[in-house]
């Protein structure tokens, strides 16, 4: 494997990594991509090009939106013939929803689109921007055969690259922010950067890039908890215009059996809302029926997340909701895995 040749566009939308300190003010002010040969000679070692293109504002990550998702999505595309690959620099809060999005955007993606960002700014004394910015350089530009190695969207943060629908954000202050819980790391970085090739998505014959723009943003989150009453439920399932629901339910699936529970799941499948069982649990798979407790959400057609994350399942409803697919088809649709998030 190597990265002599190599093309890569860093795309700047935002957040801390961009960010540098004046030392004399004190005062972060952003870093000039253009130049970032000067900002950070160890980069020349890499052997390939490195262009770069940032959003005409810079957004934190709090505010990112399907709006921002295209835009990311459309400078890929516009790009795609004349690069190898493609870092993406975004701030961590959002970066799991956004590298899952991502993910079913670019429907026959053949080259590496690689999330990362870091918790401190990039000229900090103790900052993990470097590391994490030149090794998803890396990664991006590896090649095997005159072909890129990695062939999807992937999240690399504090020496671990993973499949990027698979992640979860979980930590705010720590450097190792992000896990992958159901799903092994793609690569890691120590002496030697290792690659394992036995994770990675395989490759599709003959695919071409196809860009999804498309969105529909009337869907929500539940988080059950103890003591959630019928009056909040309803309140939720009776809002105008909602179509997806991720429920977030306990251990592998499970649901209160209270009456007024399931009449509520099941008058609103009834009229139309398709509801994604996802495990609150940061591990494991939602498994309906295991217990009394998630049979009866599977017997009123209750979608089962299996092990997808929040993050992916939400993202995944916005755009299948465009897609014009029967009610009947629905289910089957969700519960097929796209691009590796199952």
């Amino acid at each position: 494997m190597e990265t002599e040749s190599s093309k890569i566009l860093l795309i700047y939308t935002g957040g801390t990594i961009g960010m540098m300190k004046d030392y004399e003010t004190g005062v972060l002010k952003a870093f000039e991509f253009e130049n970032i040969y000067h900002r950070i000679p160890e980069l020349s070692h890499l052997d390939c090009l490195i262009d770069s293109v940032s959003f005409e504002k810079a957004i934190d990550s709090s505010d990112m939106n399907p709006k921002h998702w295209i835009n990311i999505a459309e400078t890929i595309e516009k790009n795609y013939d004349n690069y190898d690959g493609f870092v993406v620099l975004h701030g961590s809060d959002t970066m799991s929803y956004s590298a899952s999005v991502l993910s079913f955007m670019l429907e026959g993606l053949s080259k590496p689109v690689i999330f990362t960002g870091s918790q401190l700014p990039i000229g900090d004394l103790r900052t993990d921007a470097k590391e994490n910015l030149i090794t998803s350089i890396q990664l991006a530009a590896l090649k095997e055969n005159g072909k890129p190695v990695i062939k999807e969207v992937g999240l690399y943060f504090e020496y671990k690259l993973y499949r990027g629908n698979r992640t979860t954000k979980i930590n705010a202050e720590n450097f190792q922010a992000f896990v992958s819980i159901n799903y092994p790391t793609l690569a890691e970085s120590g002496v030697h950067l290792k690659v394992m090739k036995e994770n990675l998505l395989p490759e599709k014959p003959k695919a071409k890039l196809k860009v999804w723009k498309e969105f529909d943003q009337n869907v929500a989150i539940i988080k059950l908890f103890p003591g959630i009453t019928e009056k909040i439920l309803n309140g939720i399932f009776n809002i105008s215009g909602l179509k997806a629901v991720v429920l977030e339910t306990y251990g592998s699936g499970n649901a209160p059996t209270e009456t007024w529970f399931l009449k509520s799941l099941e008058a609103a499948i009834e009229k139309g809302i398709h509801i994604v069982n996802v495990t609150q649990c940061s591990g494991g798979s939602v498994i309906l029926g295991k217990y009394e407790a998630s049979e009866y959400l599977r017997k009123i057609g209750v979608i089962n997340g299996k092990d997808i994350t929040t993050e992916a399942a939400i993202v995944k409803l916005m755009i299948l909701l465009k897609k014009n697919i029967s009610s009947n088809l629905f289910k089957i649709r969700f519960e097929e895995n796209i691009s590796g998030e199952i």
